[in-house]
This record gives structure tokens, C-alpha cells and sequence, in this order.
């Protein structure tokens, strides 16, 4: 069975931050990511994993204005001192919550005529931030967005993450790999994943179009998850979606496919 994390920026929004933990442990998840954790404190949100004994499997590096419309961080040349910051600030989360893996998100170039320098920027502040958070044990990941949500974004396919990844080569750096962005992209997410499993770090999902939970879309999650069970992917699929509905009346995928509890001994 596949280990499912759910996504607290997107899942359980009908209570504050600080309550998804619980709701998240309530429905049977083990495990939880956040896009954003910075307004909560690190030691909050490491008292509220141990209370309802979830592990945090990953969170993004701050992305400075790309949620409101702006090009972000990441690769931003006039921006590599507030993206150090930035690193530095999700070093200080990561020394106390110790995630799997840290997300950088590459952000959007509006000027289609310094593209090369925004890719030389962002190629550069990822060495960065692997060499952050290798000591620690921690895998960096990029991601790649579909330019019909975010136009302008530079890393929008599997083959140019892969393009990255060989550029780069380096052993702590990995892709991750959202099926719904790829899938609006016109990729086939089970192919993708099946071919290049061991270089993808994370993987996340939703349906297409718009982004609800699986049975919302097109996309065929019972081919989806079966190719990542068949697949040398070993880590944790991440449940990234915007509920159609309560968070609790979306689940039906996880039922499915969650690994039962342990039936008491006779």
C-alpha cells in the first residue's frame, strides 16, 4: 500500500493550522506536509506532531510574492540575498522538525528575454540549498507548475526537471513531482513516474482539471497509484488538493487505499 501525507495548507482549512494535525490524525493520516509553515512557530508545530504522533514529511522554502502574482524567489537574480535568507529560515524549522524533504519552488521569469539568467539563478540557489540541508540529512526538491495557472513559470515539465537533474548532478537533489500539474501539461503522470521513480523525491496529486480530490477530474487515480506502488518510488505521495466540499466528505481515495489498521490479535 502507498503512504499517504496530507497536505495541511489545502486539507482541513474548515479549522486554523494548528487544528489540521488533529483533524489529519482523526481521518487515519500518519503523516502531513505544509506548503508554508512560518506562521506557526517550529516548536508549535513539533508539539502538535508529537501530541497526535504524525511525522511532517515536507515544506517549501518561502517564496517571497509568487502566490500573489509575482515571480518569486528561487530564481529572481536581484533576490539570491533573500533567498539565502529564506534558506535560512527553513534550516531553523528543519534542525527542530527534521522533514524528509524541503521543496524550493522555481518561481516565474515575466521577461521572456532574461529567462537564462532567472534558469543560471535558480541552478545556482539550489547548489545552495543542497548544501544546506544535505548535512542534515535532508533531500531538496524543486517542482515544476503549469504555465496555464502561473504563466511565465520557469520549470514546467518532467523533462526539464529532468534536464536539471543531469545539469546539476548532485546525489541529494531530486524532483517533485505534482501529477496535477504535469497532467495539465498534457504529461502522463503513471508514465513519467514509472520510468523515472528513483529520481523523484516526492510526489504529490490532485485531480484535473481543477485541482479537487481524485474522482473530480480526469485523471485515472486507480492507474496513478498503481504505477507508484509498481514503481522503485519508495516515499511519501502527498495529498495536495482543494477539497470539493468538507475535507472529511473528500476521502473516499484514502479509504480505498490507505493501509488498513492492524486487526486486534484473536
Amino acid at each position: 500500500m502507498l503512504n499517504f501525507t496530507a497536505n495541511l495548507s489545502l486539507l482541513f482549512t474548515e479549522v486554523e493550522l494548528i487544528d489540521r494535525f488533529k483533524a489529519a490524525k482523526q481521518q487515519g493520516f500518519k503523516a502531513v506536509e505544509i506548503q508554508f509553515p512560518y506562521s506557526l512557530s517550529a516548536e508549535a508545530i513539533q508539539k502538535a506532531l508529537q501530541a497526535h504522533e504524525l511525522k511532517l514529511v515536507l515544506f517549501n522554502v518561502a517564496a517571497d510574492d509568487l502566490l500573489s502574482g509575482g515571480e518569486g524567489l528561487a530564481s529572481v537574480p536581484k533576490k539570491q540575498d533573500q533567498f539565502r535568507q529564506a534558506i535560512a529560515q527553513a534550516l531553523a524549522y528543519a534542525e527542530i522538525l527534521k522533514p524528509e524533504a524541503i521543496n524550493i519552488l522555481p518561481g516565474c521569469c515575466h521577461d521572456k528575454n532574461r529567462q537564462r539568467d532567472y534558469l543560471e539563478t535558480f541552478k545556482d540557489n539550489l547548489c545552495f540549498a543542497v548544501e544546506t540541508f544535505a548535512p542534515l540529512g535532508i533531500k531538496t526538491v524543486f517542482e515544476a507548475v503549469n504555465t496555464h495557472d502561473m504563466p511565465g513559470f520557469i520549470i514546467h515539465s518532467g523533462e526539464h526537471m529532468l534536464a536539471i537533474l543531469d545539469q546539476l548532478d548532485l546525489p541529494d537533489l531530486f524532483m517533485q513531482y505534482d501529477s496535477y500539474h504535469m497532467q495539465r501539461m498534457g504529461e502522463k503522470p503513471d508514465d513519467f513516474i514509472s520510468r523515472y521513480a528513483e529520481k523523484i523525491g516526492h510526489i504529490q496529486f490532485a485531480d484535473c482539471p481543477g485541482r479537487g480530490q481524485p474522482g473530480t477530474g480526469q485523471i485515472n487515480f486507480r492507474r496513478l497509484f498503481s504505477s507508484i506502488e509498481k514503481s522503485a518510488y519508495s516515499g511519501w505521495t502527498g495529498a495536495e488538493y482543494k477539497p470539493v466540499g468538507h475535507t472529511s466528505e473528500s476521502l473516499d481515495w484514502f479509504k480505498a487505499n490507505a493501509e488498513p489498521a492492524n486487526d486486534p490479535a484473536p
